[in-house]
């Protein structure tokens, strides 16, 4: 090991101990247009309160994962909140997928989104097909109400500290004779 710097060493350590190779989580991350929103609980907890407001809102939560901080559900129909077996193709069979993410000690960044698949193509993989739903799409509604629920329940963002600044004194005019 000459010639290697020991805070090259650390480094790497650093970043193998940060990377975990055994998550569940999912190798892609939420879609551009999801609904995100923080809150103030960890993101353990943050991911078991989402499950229950979204299973209490009739979406069928099939898979929550408190360790890896995310969860989703199979396919389901959006009229009825059944999952469904039928071809997940058009706006009635929709899938939901939440992550929840550190922001700040004791907050999370949940962000949930609610795809579809709008067409079949064999020669893409499944993922470059999922589309956000638009934001009149009922299960959508039923997304953003169940995160301003968990909001007003559990608390937002911490308001941002305005930075200091001093108030400047007005300058004493002199008397000049």
């Amino acid at each position: 090991m000459r010639g290697v710097p020991l805070f090259a060493l650390a480094i790497a350590a650093a970043g193998l101990a940060a990377c975990r190779p055994n998550t569940t989580r999912p190798a892609f991350p939420p879609v551009p247009e999801a609904a995100s929103t923080e809150i103030r609980l960890s993101p353990a907890e943050a991911t078991r309160v989402l499950a229950d407001a979204l299973r209490a809102d009739s979406i069928p939560v099939a898979r929550v994962q408190q360790l890896d901080t995310w969860l989703e559900t199979g396919w389901f129909d959006a009229a009825n909140g059944r999952p469904t077996h039928r071809r997940p193709l058009g706006l009635n069979v929709v899938r939901v997928r939440a992550w929840a993410d550190v922001t700040h000690p004791g907050n999370s960044k949940m962000t949930v989104e609610t795809v579809y698949r709008p067409l079949a193509d064999p020669s893409l993989p499944p993922r470059e097909l999922d589309r956000q739903v638009p934001r009149s799409h009922p299960v959508a509604v039923k997304v953003r109400a169940a995160l301003q629920e968990l909001v007003k329940r559990y608390g937002g963002p911490p308001a941002q500290e305005q930075p200091q600044t001093p108030v400047q004194q007005p300058e004493e005019e002199t008397e000049q004779e």
